[in-house]
């Protein structure tokens, strides 16, 4: 539609939907008048028609059967207000109080030939300008067959509709122009609080994302409206966090490796070393470069899985033996921990899917627990599997994780008092690294742990 303004559009479709409604109801108004009018027009000339017989009958018996001073006494007693009567034979006109056209009588007496009937009512549209009515009766006096006709021009009931006409079309523009102020007025009082909610909304801005949207008692729509935009702020809000979260524990997490670099290069180049001392600072260098080099590649993975930009190597493998080579290369770990690592893999366990994803999941959750199981504690790689799907579960015998803890686990660089130490290597996205490769695979991963008895990773994976 070429019209932009809402608010203008609304009006129209106001005024056009009222300008229908008034035409149509002129339209009813106008023909229930009009039928109203010609009933009462034909009762009344019925009636005249039957008192006009009723005498003609009377005076045909006085005047000892002459029809035509019947005729003349009726039409000299009758008074009618506005119709005129005419009698006539079968050889023609006895007699009328006006003049009849003589082609309208002529088709009165043809059809009374074809058997014309008492009490009806006929049109005789060229009688005067805007025709005429007739009642017509018929009586038999001494065997011959007479009409009594009632009629009256429709001048009068003419001019009462063209009054009416005239009323309706002088009463259209100003009812239609009463309208359009009235419905641009009702647009613009509800469209108000639209006008409120985006000057409300345009001084919002990423510094004060808490703001929310205050309607007021609108109506219930725009309290919908309003409401799904105060959710979309806050799921704005919370996703600004995130980030906000992000860059800093990025930054903090990015920062010491770097510190420590740098602070071992300022002191090897501060003085001649010996080549001892720059082979253990060169040890730190590469212990810290590699940490940094795996943040690095968390990070960019990560990245990567959110803007969707991560296409999944789908190829058929069993996970069983998957399982299995995990526990074997992280049995080294667990040995210098002197931590007992069970693997229990069970039958051959097909699954499509992406392998080096899923060897990474692995990976993470055996190695997650055997970081935070302390010596001599035990861990348990298992995989059961159904027709639906296959679960993997890594537990352990570590010190548990707290109730309030679980929720934020999978979030990426959060460590608990207990679940999370920076000494021991890791930076808190292991687990979020899991909780994606499993989603990825439409499957779902899960925590279940009790403080101070251990912890159990289960991912289940649709087959």
């Amino acid at each position: 539609m070429w019209i932009k303004s809402f608010r203008s559009r609304l009006t129209l479709w106001y005024l056009a939907f009222f300008s229908l409604l008034f035409l149509l109801f002129s339209l009813f108004l106008y023909s229930m008048l009009s039928r109203a009018l010609e009933r009462r027009l034909d009762e009344s000339l019925s009636v005249e028609a039957n008192t006009a017989a009723a005498l003609f009958e009377d005076e045909f018996v006085e005047m000892k059967g002459d029809p035509r001073s019947a005729c003349s006494e009726v039409l000299a007693d009758l008074r009618l207000r506005a119709a005129s009567v005419a009698f006539l034979s079968g050889t023609g006109l006895l007699g009328s109080s006006a003049p009849v056209p003589q082609s309208e009588l002529e088709d009165i007496v043809a059809r009374a030939a074809t058997g014309l009937g008492p009490g009806l009512i006929v049109a005789l549209p060229r009688a005067g300008p805007n025709g005429a009515r007739a009642a017509v009766d018929r009586v038999i006096l001494g065997g011959q067959k007479y009409l009594v006709l009632a009629v009256q021009p429709l001048d009068d009931m003419a001019a009462d509709l063209a009054l009416l006409r005239r009323v309706l079309l002088l009463a259209l523009p100003l009812l239609i122009g009463l309208a359009g102020a009235g419905g641009y007025w009702l647009t613009s009082r509800n469209l108000a609080p639209l006008a409120w909610m985006a000057g409300q909304a345009r001084r919002i801005t990423h510094s004060n994302l808490e703001t929310r949207l205050e309607i007021g008692g609108a109506a219930e729509e725009l309290v919908v409206l309003a409401a799904s935009f105060n959710e979309l702020l806050s799921r704005l809000d919370q996703s600004f966090g995130h980030v906000r979260r992000f860059v800093a524990d990025a930054s903090h997490e990015l920062r010491t490796p770097i510190s420590i670099i740098r602070g071992e290069a300022d002191v090897a180049l501060s003085a001649d070393r010996s080549a001892a001392e720059y082979q253990q600072t060169l040890a730190i260098v590469l212990d810290e470069s590699r940490r940094l080099s795996r943040l690095v590649d968390d990070l960019l993975n990560l990245a990567r899985a959110d803007a969707g930009r991560v296409t999944l190597q789908v190829q058929e493998f069993y996970l069983n033996d998957l399982l299995a080579e995990c526990c074997r290369s992280a049995q080294t770990l667990a040995s210098a921990r002197h931590i007992a690592l069970e693997c229990r893999g069970g039958e051959d366990v097909a699954f499509r899917g992406d392998e080096q994803l899923v060897r990474r999941m692995v990976m993470n959750l055996i190695d997650n627990a055997i970081r935070y199981t302390p010596a001599g504690g035990n861990v348990t790689a298992a995989l059961e599997a159904d027709r639906a799907g296959v679960a993997i579960r890594i537990s352990d015998t570590g010190a548990g994780i707290a109730p309030d803890a679980i929720p934020h686990v999978f979030e990426r660089f959060y460590r608990g008092d207990q679940a999370r130490s920076r000494q021991d290597g890791g930076f808190g996205l292991g687990l979020a690294i899991v909780k994606w490769i499993a989603e990825s695979h439409h499957g779902a991963v899960e925590l279940a742990s009790t403080p101070g008895i251990g912890s159990t990773f289960t991912v289940t994976l649709p087959r």
